[in-house]
């Protein structure tokens, strides 16, 4: 390859990286439901603008965009202006990377790559069939488009209405809809199998669906002696064949969708049944009950505002109805006052933030007195979060909390921010079994237990406060990080190491509290207790993740700083998804991940 070069011995495009600019993005009249599927059209130009070639794709990724990676997005249409290219996509909204592609206006920059993959090999002779199965639709009709007219028949197949075939001219285009609503009611096993691919003398068959379709089609086709190509699709990081993460098992082994594929020979390919859900939906029309109850003390929803974000639950008040929350852990107290730590408190990471407030509170006596009442007053089971710096002070602490009317304490052994308590205690089994002791023998109120993810023996520690009369386990707080600033060269933060939380630590929490989950369920049945998780959540799917590996409730921190709704947001997506899987409560789906 030279450096002018732009495409290699076969004729096929390099790729390239540019910045393309929208021209047009709307929904897709036949769409159903409307505003499901959207046509995204990018102009790019000057030499930076390669003509892709049918069966190829992009990776495309909003120059605004929150998320990592761009998507691999097949093309639908291309073609030359006077100054470039204009490339033509079918966007189905699934994720947070096409809600953002199929937010986009005109005139807004998108970072493209590709053209990528290989492509639709041209027919020798005869007439060819080409089947799409929904978004499936758009690479099949851009391949098609190049053929000549009637050269082929067209099978679109759609759960409801129809798009994507505009551009099309087939000599018998075949539609079928699962709902009947345009063309053959049913799916494309009503409209092809092998002995009609035989009667139609076809030389081969095209196809790009999701994946049972797909299989069909290969079984058809190849019961039919025709050649068959088929698109597949994978997650994909790179797209030019580095990551290896879209890799798809072949005859001839794994091979990469992005760079040995999109398209492949029918014959080299497998199609493994899905593995079944764990979910056991309902026939019946449910009512979901999200509530959860630990040691006796019953929450509307497991949602509840973390210690340390969310203040005594009177702040948010008049940004949204806090008493649609199932709890409120307070600030963290301590017997005194606290002014907290000097210096840069707050710094911001990608997908996180790094703290370092140092327990500033009022101190437990002035809480019981002016903030508690406030707190009590709320609808949300008030959580009182209580730590210390010397076991004495977190004895002491506990017993003033005792003779409140707050329901439960949470006892924080975990805090990053403080030179002395806090994370010391939850190090160890021998120094957690200490204070949770010592607190235990003084009050009969409800006790979850805070823990660090840092400790080298998470959860021997976290057993060891079951044993020691832990009601709970909360987990995770804060990671510890560091931060340096690149103009001073000196550490952001006065104590050096602060807390780090937020949807990027979200995967290890997860981790942690699948791997806790199982060694509380390893205990005699009696001696169990729920796990209170926390790390990350920005999402309702995060809620159900964290209760699909165990979690009874969870507690949502640094996402409220981001998104002051965030909380509302989940308890509103829980409610829809279990009306949609039919899960009655949370009890049905707690921790079904685990290996059976």
């Amino acid at each position: 390859m030279t450096s002018n070069a732009t495409h290699d011995c076969n004729g096929i495009p390099y790729p390239v990286f540019t910045t393309g600019t929208v021209t047009l993005c709307a929904s897709v009249d036949g769409a159903k439901p409307e505003g499901s599927v959207f046509l995204l059209k990018i102009k790019t130009v000057g030499n930076e603008a390669p003509l892709p070639l049918p069966g190829q794709f992009f990776m495309l990724r909003s120059v605004k965009s929150q998320a990592l990676l761009a998507r691999p997005i097949s093309v639908f249409h291309s073609e030359e202006t006077k100054h470039g290219v204009e490339t033509s996509f079918l966007i189905l909204l699934k994720g947070q990377g096409t809600k953002e592609l199929t937010a986009l206006e005109a005139d807004d920059k998108v970072q493209i790559l590709g053209p990528l993959g290989n492509i639709f090999p041209k027919p020798d002779t005869g007439k060819v069939l080409i089947v799409g199965g929904g978004i499936g639709v758009a690479p099949v009709a851009g391949f098609a488009e190049t053929l000549p007219e009637k050269s082929y028949d067209f099978i679109a197949s759609f759960k409801s209405g129809s798009y994507g075939l505009e551009n099309i001219k087939p000599a018998n285009l075949t539609i079928t809809t699962d709902d009947g609503s345009t063309g053959i009611k049913g799916m494309v096993t009503a409209a092809v199998d092998a002995e009609k691919i035989k009667a139609g003398g076809y030389s081969a068959v095209y196809a790009c669906g999701p994946a049972p379709m797909l299989n069909y089609i290969k079984t058809v086709a190849e019961q039919a002696g025709v050649q068959c190509w088929i698109s597949m699709e994978a997650r994909m990081a790179c797209g030019v064949g580095v990551c290896l993460g879209c890799v798809i098992p072949t005859t001839q082994g794994n091979l990469r969708c992005c760079k040995d594929g999109p398209v492949f020979d029918s014959k080299i390919l497998s199609f493994p049944k899905p593995a079944p859900s764990r979910i056991k939906k309902s026939d019946e029309t449910v009512v979901p009950d999200l509530s959860v109850t630990i040691k006796g003390v019953r929450f509307q929803n497991p949602l509840i505002g973390s210690s340390g974000t969310f203040g005594f639950g009177t702040e948010y008040a008049s940004v949204f109805d806090v008493n649609r929350l199932g709890g409120i852990a307070s600030k963290g107290l301590t017997l005194e006052p606290r002014q907290g730590n000097s210096g840069i408190r707050v710094w911001e990471t990608p997908s996180g933030l790094m703290n370092s407030i140092g327990l500033q509170n009022p101190g437990i006596p002035h809480f019981i007195e002016h903030e508690l009442p406030e707190m009590m007053a709320l609808k949300p089971v008030t959580v009182a979060n209580l730590s210390g710096s010397s076991l004495d002070t977190y004895v002491e602490g506990a017993k003033l909390l005792e003779k409140t009317e707050v329901p439960i304490i949470e006892l924080n052994i975990s805090c990053p921010n403080v030179s002395a308590g806090g994370a010391a205690f939850a190090m160890s089994c021998a120094s957690a079994k200490t204070v949770v002791s010592a607190v235990r023998a003084v009050t009969k109120k409800p006790l979850w237990v805070k823990l660090t993810p840092q400790s080298p023996e998470l959860n021997a520690v976290a057993l060891q406060c079951i044993e020691s009369g832990a009601d709970a386990i909360s987990l995770c707080n804060s990671f510890q990080g560091v931060a340096i600033d690149v103009e001073t060269g000196r550490p952001v933060f006065d104590k050096i190491k602060a807390g780090f939380g937020g949807p990027a630590v979200r995967p290890i929490a997860v981790r942690l509290i699948y791997e806790l989950y199982e060694a509380i369920q390893s205990l005699p049945e009696e001696k169990r207790v729920p796990i209170v998780a926390i790390g990350g959540i920005a999402t309702w799917s995060d809620v159900i993740e964290f209760v699909m590996a165990g979690a009874t409730a969870v507690e949502v921190g640094t996402n409220t700083f981001a998104n002051p709704l965030t909380m509302i947001e989940c308890i509103d997506g829980i409610t829809a998804y279990m009306k949609r899987k039919g899960i009655k409560n949370l009890s049905e789906i707690r921790g079904i991940a685990h290996v059976e």
